[in-house]
């Protein structure tokens, strides 16, 4: 039987720990730490040094982690989002670890496939495989100077309050992305399922100044944004989406096909 959460309904108090995978210096953690504050005066502050983008759930093994305190509660280590939420739950915080990870805001979404390569979903995931609630929360945009960072301001907190206040799976992380619009013409909340769009379909192939080849993996994806009751199609049609994340990727139905294909005859 799936052990789930405690319903923890007011979140006054609690301990909240705060990363992202675009570094320490990222506007959308300024906005987090903004929404964490609304909910909780114990808030600490442990990200990446530098951005890692594109990280997923890498955890580094081959050189030193070096924590760094910047102000009271706040640190930045030269790792990986992992690699942050694992130090923060198992160092830093050990006397009195969180009861909430909270990971973003990544600038730019997280949807479909993005989840696989994510660090900002990767952060939430390591919570997660820690044993305490987590959520990851992603800003889409097209413009970088005109980022609807108000979006995640006006509705993220009562999102957290709401969904802290039911409790979920411990084998569940939560993804949420706010669409690419003023927060007054966000239609609404959908809970949608992980939809498709891969990165890496358009490859830049490039010669560097000394005439050698590289490829640089672009950022257009290939998306179909118009299927019912996926993340995609919510965000694309103005609503922020909330996706549960199984981090157990056992696939029940193929258990059964390949116990009855391996069955001793």
């Amino acid at each position: 039987m799936t052990e789930h959460y405690a319903p923890l309904p007011d979140l006054k108090g609690k301990r909240i720990l705060l990363s992202n995978d675009d570094g320490i210096s990222a506007h959308g953690l300024v906005v987090l730490e903004k929404i964490a504050r609304a909910l909780s005066d114990d808030v600490w502050v442990v990200a990446p040094a530098s951005e890692q983008s594109g990280a997923g759930h890498s955890l580094t093994l081959h050189f030193p982690l070096r924590p760094v305190k910047v102000s009271d509660r706040r640190y930045t280590i030269n790792g990986t989002p992992t690699d942050c939420v694992l130090v923060a739950i198992n160092n830093l915080m050990r006397d009195h670890p969180p009861d909430l990870v909270l990971s973003g805001i990544n600038m730019g979404v997280n949807l479909g496939e993005d989840v696989h390569y994510s660090g900002t979903v990767a952060a939430a995931m390591e919570g997660a495989l820690l044993g305490y609630r987590a959520i990851a929360m992603s800003q889409d945009f097209e413009d970088a100077e005109n980022i609807f960072w108000t979006a995640g301001l006006r509705f993220a907190p009562d999102l957290i309050r709401q969904a802290c206040a039911v409790g979920w799976s411990k084998q569940v992380l939560i993804n949420v992305n706010f669409p690419n619009r003023d927060p007054d013409d966000i239609k609404g909340l959908k809970v949608s399922r992980q939809g498709k769009h891969k990165i890496g379909d358009d490859l830049m192939h490039r010669n560097d100044p000394r005439g050698k080849p590289y490829i640089w993996i672009a950022g257009r994806r290939l998306a179909n944004a118009n299927v019912e009751g996926t993340d995609l199609k919510a965000v694309a049609d103005g609503y922020i989406s909330v996706t549960p994340l199984n981090v157990d990727l056992t696939h029940d139905e193929s258990m059964k096909t390949l116990g009855r294909a391996f069955a001793a005859p």
